[in-house]
């Protein structure tokens, strides 16, 4: 699913993106971030020309948590054209997930 890319920043990222990208902020620690990443994966396989997943672990950029004000885990934010434009704290399950984000795409 997921495709490890290096980036100079959080930002280039999100700009050089010719789609909008779903950013999964996590914690290896957090229960539910791990029942998300198969949901993820099946959203990915349902959106994957219309969208870009990525994964931010906030334990490691703890800065990036606290500049998009990441309390609860895990927290999905949409951005488009680099800015954010939608988030989901909490799991939600595959086909609620494509729905809402169908409607955003």
């Amino acid at each position: 699913m997921a495709t490890k890319k290096q980036f100079d920043s959080f930002e280039e990222m999100l700009s050089s993106s010719d789609v909008p990208v779903l950013v999964d902020f996590y914690a290896e620690w957090c229960g539910p971030c791990q029942m998300m990443g198969p949901i993820l994966e099946q959203v990915n396989n349902q959106l994957k020309d219309r969208l870009r997943i990525v994964k931010i672990d906030t334990e490691r950029y703890t800065e990036l948590a606290s500049q998009y004000e990441i309390y609860a885990l895990p927290t999905l934010v949409l951005f488009k054209q680099g800015q954010p434009v939608d988030r989901i704290e909490g799991v939600l399950q595959t086909p609620q997930l494509v729905q809402r984000l169908q409607g955003l795409l």
